[in-house]
């Protein structure tokens, strides 16, 4: 396992045909032991049921791993989307990827 902290930063809209390329990266990353993960959706524009399905599986996982997926950057559309979901509380939610990489060092 290795302490390199991994930022992921999807484009678009993450539905049922956007996840699987995220899906398959956060899949890869943990397999290989890299496990602190930062998913920046800065450039996200939308979120499905199948998006946060995807990010809390790949939190699971990594957690399992020892490790940790927080979120950074996220538009006012996609935290009221989290937050209707109840994943607000779910999952470290950072301002900016720069809080989320220090997240890592506490």
């Amino acid at each position: 396992m290795t302490d390199e902290i991994i930022v992921l930063a999807p484009q678009g809209r993450l539905d049922a045909a956007g996840t699987r390329p995220l899906q398959d990266e956060l899949k890869q990353h943990i397999a290989q032991g890299r496990v602190h993960l930062i998913v920046d959706l800065k450039d996200t524009r939308y979120i499905s049921s199948n998006g946060l399905r995807v990010l809390l599986a790949a939190q699971k996982n990594a957690k399992r791993h020892g490790g940790a997926l927080k979120l950074c950057c996220l538009s006012q559309r996609i935290v009221e989307i989290f937050e209707m979901a109840g994943f607000d509380r779910v999952f470290e939610i950072f301002p900016t990827r720069e809080q989320a990489e220090e997240s890592f060092q506490k």
